[in-house]
C-alpha cells in the first residue's frame, strides 16, 4: 500500500507531505528503490529492543512481556477515564505523589473488582451507581434505608465480595 502511494506521488497523481519511499532531489521526486527493497526484505520481521541483559531474561520472555504490554496501556487508559485521574492540577511534589498513589490504588482495586466480577469496571460502575442508601434523622431518631438491590446487581456484589480462589 505504501509502495502504491509512493508511486502515485512520484507520478503526480497524489500529493503527500512526506510519503515513505519517495525521495526529493532538486525539487524532483523519484521512487526510493533502495528503501523500498529494504522494506520488502524486512516484511514479516519484528525487532525488540531492551536494556535487559540476555543472561537475565530469555528472548521468549522479552517477547511474551512485550505482548502483555497492552495490559499496561489499558490500565493507563482506565486511569485517565474511568478513574478520572486527569487533569491533575498539583504543583508540589508531595501533592503529585499523593494523587498518583490514590490513582494507582484505585487502579489496583478496579483490577481486582474486574477480575472477581468478570466485567469491565465501567460496566460495573454503571450498573451499581444507581444503588443508594438513605439515612434520615428526625427529632433525634436516625432511620437508615438500604437500597433495593435487583438480582443482577446482587450477583455482581456477591462476586466482588467473595474471596479470590
Amino acid at each position: 500500500m505504501q509502495e502504491n502511494r509512493a508511486r502515485e506521488v512520484v507520478a503526480g497523481e497524489k500529493t503527500a507531505r512526506t510519503p515513505r519511499f519517495v525521495k526529493t532531489t532538486n525539487g524532483t521526486r523519484s521512487l526510493d528503490e533502495a528503501s523500498l527493497a529494504r522494506a520488502q526484505r524486512l516484511v514479516g520481521l519484528k525487532g525488540y529492543v531492551t536494556n535487559i541483559p540476555a543472561a537475565v531474561a530469555a528472548a521468549g520472555e522479552i517477547i511474551g512481556d512485550y505482548h502483555d504490554l497492552w495490559h499496561v496501556e489499558q490500565s493507563f487508559r482506565m486511569s485517565k477515564t474511568d478513574l478520572r485521574a486527569r487533569p491533575m492540577f498539583h504543583h508540589q511534589r508531595q501533592s503529585i505523589e499523593a494523587h498518583l498513589t490514590i490513582v494507582f490504588t484505585a487502579l489496583a482495586v478496579a483490577r481486582e473488582v474486574q477480575n472477581r466480577a468478570g466485567l469491565a469496571i465501567r460496566n460495573i460502575v454503571r450498573q451499581l451507581r444507581p444503588l443508594r442508601s438513605a439515612t434520615i434523622a428526625v427529632n433525634g431518631t436516625r432511620q437508615t434505608f438500604p437500597p433495593a438491590i435487583p438480582d443482577h446487581e446482587r450477583t455482581i456484589l456477591d462476586a466482588i465480595g467473595r474471596q479470590p480462589n
